[in-house]
Protein backbone atom coordinates (compact mmCIF):
# COMPACT_ATOMS: atom_id res chain seq x y z
CA UNK A 1 0.00 0.00 0.00
CA UNK A 2 1.44 3.64 -1.20
CA UNK A 3 1.31 6.29 1.57
CA UNK A 4 -0.96 8.51 -0.38
CA UNK A 5 -3.72 5.35 -0.03
CA UNK A 6 -2.98 4.88 3.57
CA UNK A 7 -3.24 8.61 4.25
CA UNK A 8 -6.53 8.79 2.39
CA UNK A 9 -7.83 5.78 4.25
CA UNK A 10 -6.49 7.44 7.88
CA UNK A 11 -8.16 10.53 7.14
CA UNK A 12 -11.44 9.00 5.99
CA UNK A 13 -11.37 6.64 9.68
CA UNK A 14 -10.95 9.87 11.47
CA UNK A 15 -13.85 11.32 9.74
CA UNK A 16 -16.03 8.71 10.26
CA UNK A 17 -15.27 8.74 14.11
CA UNK A 18 -15.88 12.48 14.04
CA UNK A 19 -19.16 12.10 12.68
CA UNK A 20 -19.92 9.31 15.24
CA UNK A 21 -19.07 11.66 18.27
CA UNK A 22 -20.89 14.55 16.40
CA UNK A 23 -24.34 12.32 16.38
CA UNK A 24 -24.44 11.73 12.66
CA UNK A 25 -25.96 15.22 11.90
CA UNK A 26 -24.74 15.73 9.23
CA UNK A 27 -26.41 15.90 5.23
CA UNK A 28 -29.45 17.40 4.09
CA UNK A 29 -31.27 15.87 6.97
CA UNK A 30 -29.30 17.24 9.95
CA UNK A 31 -30.75 19.23 12.38
CA UNK A 32 -29.12 21.99 14.58
CA UNK A 33 -29.05 21.32 17.85
CA UNK A 34 -28.44 23.22 20.68
CA UNK A 35 -30.03 26.26 23.27
CA UNK A 36 -30.51 26.15 26.60
CA UNK A 37 -33.84 24.89 27.61
CA UNK A 38 -34.09 21.82 29.17
CA UNK A 39 -37.92 20.53 29.36
CA UNK A 40 -38.89 19.56 33.04
CA UNK A 41 -42.77 18.83 34.07
CA UNK A 42 -43.26 19.00 37.65
CA UNK A 43 -45.66 16.28 38.89
CA UNK A 44 -46.78 15.47 35.34
CA UNK A 45 -48.12 19.06 34.70
CA UNK A 46 -49.41 20.02 31.66
CA UNK A 47 -49.47 23.87 31.96
CA UNK A 48 -45.72 24.59 33.03
CA UNK A 49 -44.29 28.27 33.39
CA UNK A 50 -41.03 29.69 33.55
CA UNK A 51 -40.42 32.54 35.20
CA UNK A 52 -38.63 35.05 36.08
CA UNK A 53 -37.60 35.66 32.36
CA UNK A 54 -34.09 34.85 33.53
CA UNK A 55 -34.30 31.28 34.78
CA UNK A 56 -35.91 31.08 30.96
CA UNK A 57 -33.99 28.52 28.47
CA UNK A 58 -33.78 29.30 24.88
CA UNK A 59 -34.51 26.47 22.34
CA UNK A 60 -32.12 25.84 19.92
CA UNK A 61 -32.45 26.74 15.92
CA UNK A 62 -35.91 25.98 14.69
CA UNK A 63 -36.71 25.90 11.04
CA UNK A 64 -38.29 23.65 8.51
CA UNK A 65 -40.11 24.02 4.89
CA UNK A 66 -43.31 26.06 4.81
CA UNK A 67 -46.46 23.88 4.42
CA UNK A 68 -47.62 26.44 2.09
CA UNK A 69 -44.64 26.16 -0.54
CA UNK A 70 -42.30 23.67 0.34
CA UNK A 71 -39.66 25.69 -1.42
CA UNK A 72 -39.84 28.48 1.24
CA UNK A 73 -38.33 27.65 4.65
CA UNK A 74 -40.10 29.55 7.91
CA UNK A 75 -37.55 30.15 10.82
CA UNK A 76 -37.78 31.66 14.31
CA UNK A 77 -35.61 34.04 13.04
CA UNK A 78 -38.34 35.44 10.94
CA UNK A 79 -40.49 36.77 13.79
CA UNK A 80 -37.11 38.79 15.75
CA UNK A 81 -38.40 40.73 18.49
CA UNK A 82 -41.91 38.76 18.57
CA UNK A 83 -43.44 36.88 21.39
CA UNK A 84 -44.06 33.27 19.25
CA UNK A 85 -46.40 31.19 19.74
CA UNK A 86 -45.62 27.30 18.85
CA UNK A 87 -48.53 24.88 18.64
CA UNK A 88 -47.39 20.86 17.61
CA UNK A 89 -50.26 20.20 15.48
CA UNK A 90 -52.15 17.19 12.87
CA UNK A 91 -54.89 17.57 10.53
CA UNK A 92 -55.23 13.60 11.61
CA UNK A 93 -55.85 15.17 15.12
CA UNK A 94 -59.29 15.43 16.75
CA UNK A 95 -58.20 17.67 19.77
CA UNK A 96 -56.32 20.21 16.79
CA UNK A 97 -59.50 20.56 14.96
CA UNK A 98 -60.78 22.32 17.75
CA UNK A 99 -57.96 24.02 18.98
CA UNK A 100 -56.61 25.87 15.87
CA UNK A 101 -59.54 28.07 15.76
CA UNK A 102 -59.37 29.25 19.26
CA UNK A 103 -55.66 29.84 18.40
CA UNK A 104 -56.64 31.56 15.38
CA UNK A 105 -58.62 33.68 18.08
CA UNK A 106 -55.75 34.83 19.45
CA UNK A 107 -53.48 35.35 16.79
CA UNK A 108 -56.43 37.85 15.17
CA UNK A 109 -56.07 39.67 18.53
CA UNK A 110 -52.46 40.05 19.29
CA UNK A 111 -50.50 40.23 16.21
CA UNK A 112 -50.85 43.92 16.55
CA UNK A 113 -49.09 43.79 19.63
CA UNK A 114 -45.80 42.59 18.41
CA UNK A 115 -46.86 38.41 18.52
CA UNK A 116 -46.54 36.05 15.79
CA UNK A 117 -47.86 32.35 15.50
CA UNK A 118 -45.90 29.26 14.35
CA UNK A 119 -47.54 26.05 13.53
CA UNK A 120 -45.43 22.53 13.02
CA UNK A 121 -47.61 19.87 11.16
CA UNK A 122 -46.32 16.58 12.28
CA UNK A 123 -47.17 13.24 11.34
CA UNK A 124 -49.21 14.38 8.49
CA UNK A 125 -47.79 12.29 5.05
CA UNK A 126 -50.51 13.33 2.94
CA UNK A 127 -49.79 17.52 2.89
CA UNK A 128 -52.72 18.24 0.70
CA UNK A 129 -54.56 17.12 3.42
CA UNK A 130 -52.86 19.08 5.35
CA UNK A 131 -53.12 22.20 3.21
CA UNK A 132 -56.69 21.59 3.19
CA UNK A 133 -57.03 21.46 7.00
CA UNK A 134 -55.58 25.03 7.24
CA UNK A 135 -57.68 26.78 4.55
CA UNK A 136 -60.85 25.01 5.92
CA UNK A 137 -60.46 26.35 9.28
CA UNK A 138 -59.21 30.05 8.57
CA UNK A 139 -55.87 30.21 9.86
CA UNK A 140 -54.22 32.85 8.31
CA UNK A 141 -50.19 31.90 10.94
CA UNK A 142 -47.62 29.97 9.15
CA UNK A 143 -46.63 25.83 9.38
CA UNK A 144 -43.41 24.49 9.43
CA UNK A 145 -44.09 20.95 7.16
CA UNK A 146 -42.23 18.56 9.15
CA UNK A 147 -43.95 14.99 8.53
CA UNK A 148 -41.48 12.98 10.48
CA UNK A 149 -40.81 15.74 13.36
CA UNK A 150 -37.24 16.74 13.15
CA UNK A 151 -38.28 20.31 13.88
CA UNK A 152 -38.61 18.85 17.82
CA UNK A 153 -34.94 18.25 18.30
CA UNK A 154 -34.60 21.87 18.53
CA UNK A 155 -36.55 22.59 21.49
CA UNK A 156 -34.59 20.62 24.10
CA UNK A 157 -33.96 17.76 26.08
CA UNK A 158 -36.99 15.47 26.79
CA UNK A 159 -39.40 17.35 24.84
CA UNK A 160 -42.77 15.13 24.83
CA UNK A 161 -43.06 14.48 21.07
CA UNK A 162 -45.88 12.06 21.93
CA UNK A 163 -48.30 14.94 23.23
CA UNK A 164 -50.07 16.45 20.16
CA UNK A 165 -51.64 19.03 20.47
CA UNK A 166 -49.13 20.69 22.30
CA UNK A 167 -47.90 24.58 22.46
CA UNK A 168 -44.68 26.91 23.31
CA UNK A 169 -44.81 30.10 23.95
CA UNK A 170 -41.48 32.41 23.76
CA UNK A 171 -40.72 35.80 24.93
CA UNK A 172 -39.49 38.10 23.10
CA UNK A 173 -35.93 36.76 23.33
CA UNK A 174 -36.73 33.75 22.15
CA UNK A 175 -36.86 31.80 25.40
CA UNK A 176 -39.61 29.36 26.72
CA UNK A 177 -41.92 31.20 28.80
CA UNK A 178 -44.56 28.52 29.07
CA UNK A 179 -45.45 24.82 27.73
CA UNK A 180 -48.79 23.31 27.34
CA UNK A 181 -49.11 19.83 27.08
CA UNK A 182 -53.07 19.56 26.11
CA UNK A 183 -55.62 21.34 24.10
CA UNK A 184 -55.95 25.17 24.44
CA UNK A 185 -58.70 27.55 24.36
CA UNK A 186 -58.32 31.39 23.71
CA UNK A 187 -58.92 32.42 26.79
CA UNK A 188 -55.81 29.43 28.23
CA UNK A 189 -53.39 31.36 25.88
CA UNK A 190 -54.38 34.82 25.42
CA UNK A 191 -53.51 36.22 28.95
CA UNK A 192 -50.28 34.32 28.59
CA UNK A 193 -49.71 36.05 25.16
CA UNK A 194 -50.55 39.19 26.40
CA UNK A 195 -48.33 39.47 29.97
CA UNK A 196 -45.05 38.61 27.65
CA UNK A 197 -46.19 40.67 24.57
CA UNK A 198 -46.13 43.30 27.83
CA UNK A 199 -42.58 42.41 29.26
CA UNK A 200 -40.75 43.92 26.51
CA UNK A 201 -37.73 42.49 25.11
CA UNK A 202 -35.20 43.20 28.05
CA UNK A 203 -37.42 42.51 30.99
CA UNK A 204 -35.65 40.31 34.02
Amino acid sequence: MNRSVALKRTLLAACAATLVLAGCSTGHDAVAQGGTFEFVAPGGKTDIFYDPPDRRGKPGPLSGPDLSDTNKTLSLKDFADKVVVINVWGQWCGPCRTEIPELQKVYAATRDKGVAFLGIDVRDNNIDAARDFVVDRGVTFPSIYDPPMRTMIAFGGRYPTTVIPSTVVLDREHRVAAVFLRELLASDLQPVVERLAAEGPSDK
